[in-house]
């Protein structure tokens, strides 16, 4: 196979959505910790809606990135709490994979914590390809063309083959 079609995780992103309620972005920031050792970034809005009660500068959220070694060891809990098992809606067309985990207590080695209570995450995984640098560096960015960009298919293949996932039938 050609190297620079072997399809790779790019990056990890673990996302607690909390509205305006402080209380509960303390309990995310925290629940991030606890899975992962690593401080999240809080979410600030930018957009004032008034009838959510949000106005620009309020944090709404909390947000963590993961990368190359820890990306992976992080996945393979979390996709355990789904039992190894993801519905094809949950691909998008540019290779891309987002699932929820409604209760944390569900992910391996993470315990029951009353300071947190019961609460959920996003899981974000983004796929790529060797060359995927083109769309990001300083000089001469171009697009990503067709025939290299991670398809649905190509990601379904590579989650079945690195994390034996199975997918839900009548999805």
């Amino acid at each position: 196979m050609n190297p620079m079609k072997k399809v790779r995780i790019e990056k990890i992103t673990l996302n607690i959505g909390s509205g305006k309620d402080l209380a509960k972005l303390d309990k995310g920031i925290l629940l991030i910790k606890t899975i992962t050792g690593i401080a999240p970034v809080k979410t600030i809005t930018k957009k004032r809606i008034p009838s959510w009660g949000l106005r620009p500068g309020l944090p709404i959220g909390a947000k963590l990135t993961l990368r190359k070694l820890k990306a992976i060891e992080i996945l393979k809990k979390l996709l355990q709490a789904k039992d190894n098992i993801l519905k094809s809606s949950q691909f998008d067309q540019g290779g891309n994979i987002s699932f929820g985990i409604h209760e944390y207590i569900d992910i391996p080695g993470i315990a029951y914590n009353p300071d947190i209570g019961i609460m959920g995450l996003e899981v974000c995984v983004t796929l790529e390809k060797p060359g995927f640098r083109i769309k990001r560096r300083m000089l001469e960015k171009k697009k990503i063309p067709k025939k290299h960009a991670v398809s649905k298919e190509e990601a379904l293949e590579f989650m079945k083959n690195e994390f034996n996932i199975k997918l839900e039938e009548g999805a």
